[in-house]
């Protein structure tokens, strides 16, 4: 098992268990080593398997899936290269068919001989693994069940080169690396810099989920279309009312275009500081990044809109082509103004260039798109089709009663009070 001589995949994430068993599979009947120490090293790594598995949720044949999570994480030059574009061009495909054929060979080690050669008993364990409830902490089931069913893929393949189509079919469909695994990650400031991190629960909205604003809802879809497909497109900001569905929206779209390479990276105001940071790890990627800023807004004493206007347009660095940014805000300018940037002349000498500094970063959004607060007869409309959809039975001068109550000590009309008082009605049940 020539572990040492792979060229591509050679430093890989939770390889030390495939190091220990390279050398369990090379050593098990050397007189030199102690059987009993060789017998605790593959209950070690045994362990070490069940612990991953159990921790991502992973079942069947547990070696397999553990070499499909190494091939499926390894973010490098031949990976990165066949991501969402496919087979990669040049040398690089020599250096990995030679890896490949590496790991076709771990793929088809049987570990019972070598369970039997070391009288370790329940190994056979890992040939037929149930997950029970199939839930895991780190990976949801949607990434659960693309690694599982890869491993049964790669497993079946009856060469090398079979080998390498299903692993590359597999990146160009769905990516490499916890980019290609997830769909949204937030950001954390540490030492070493800003750590992107996957968000592993996200909501499942769609925007025909969200009843009504048809015109805002086509308008944020022509302009990620146009991002997704290569075009031009602009950064967007939806503002409006509050609990009118921005966000929802904004959500709605990543869910609808993330088999097409889109991800998402949410960004709070306090770590605009590392925008620069976010974007250069992301900028050489294939995917199609949305960096998502939500309830957008500024008090007059912050100034971190200026890193923002910097990253968005004016900084000597272009943004990158696979880098939009979508904002919500209740604010159509984001940044407070106040009478006295208006008309009180005495403060500043310049109050129209305290003006315009102000209206500068609303004009780096090149689409703006605009949700307001339902009238009574829509918000009647939005109460009786989430009804529907949640199967409540109550017949409608009922409900809608119910709902005008609700909504007059709840927060006004709203799509969000329309949804928390279906929620209300739901929990009664």
């Amino acid at each position: 098992m020539r572990v040492s001589e792979l060229m591509v995949y050679r430093h890989m994430d939770h390889d030390q268990v495939l190091k220990n068993m390279v050398f369990l599979m090379e050593e098990y009947d050397n007189d030199y080593y102690n059987r009993e120490d060789l017998k605790g090293l593959l209950y070690e790594c045994v362990n070490e398997i069940l612990e991953l598995s159990a921790r991502h949720g992973l079942e069947g044949n547990l070696w397999h899936t553990y070499l499909t999570f190494l091939l499926a994480n390894d973010e490098n030059a031949y990976s990165t290269a066949c991501e969402i574009v496919g087979e990669a061009d040049g040398s690089i495909n020599k250096a990995a068919s030679h890896d490949f054929r590496i790991f076709k060979e771990l793929f088809d080690y049987d570990l019972q001989n070598l369970a039997d050669s070391l009288s370790a008993d329940g190994v056979s364990v890992l040939t037929e693994y149930s997950a029970g409830n199939g839930r895991g902490s780190v990976f949801n089931q949607r990434i659960r069940d693309r690694i599982c069913e890869l491993a049964k893929a790669l497993a079946e393949t009856k060469d090398v080169e079979e080998f390498k189509t299903t692993i590359t079919q597999f990146y160009q469909e769905f990516g490499v690396g916890k980019f290609g695994l997830h769909k949204a990650f937030r950001v954390e400031h540490t030492e070493e810099g800003a750590q992107i991190i996957p968000i592993t629960k996200t909501a499942h909205v769609h925007l025909e989920d969200l009843v009504g604003y048809e015109t805002a809802k086509k308008k944020l879809v022509e302009n990620t279309e146009a991002f997704v497909s290569g075009k031009k497109a602009n950064n967007c900001l939806l503002f409006g009312d509050a609990g009118t569905g921005k966000s929802t929206s904004i959500k709605a779209i990543l869910n609808q275009y993330y088999d097409r390479g889109l991800r998402m990276i949410e960004v709070y105001k306090h770590q605009f500081q590392d925008l620069h940071d976010v974007i250069a790890q992301v900028k050489n990627r294939n995917y199609k990044f949305i960096i998502y800023m939500d309830d957008l807004s500024f008090e007059e004493f912050e100034i971190e809109y200026k890193y923002l206007k910097a990253v968005i347009e004016g900084g000597l660095e272009k943004k990158p082509d696979n880098v939009l940014i979508y904002a919500t805000s209740n604010r159509r300018h984001l940044i407070r103004e106040t009478f006295r940037d208006k008309s009180d002349r005495d403060e500043e000498l310049h109050t129209n260039d305290t003006v315009q500094e102000k209206l500068s970063l609303f004009a780096r959004f090149g689409v703006t798109i605009y949700f307001g607060g339902p009238s009574k007869k829509e918000f009647q409309n939005i109460v009786t089709m989430l009804a529907k959809k949640a199967g409540i039975q109550m017949c409608e001068e009922e409900l809608l009663l119910q709902a005008n109550k609700w909504e007059l000590s709840h927060g006004g009309l709203s799509g969000r009070t329309a949804q928390q008082f279906i929620d209300y009605l739901l929990g009664k049940e």
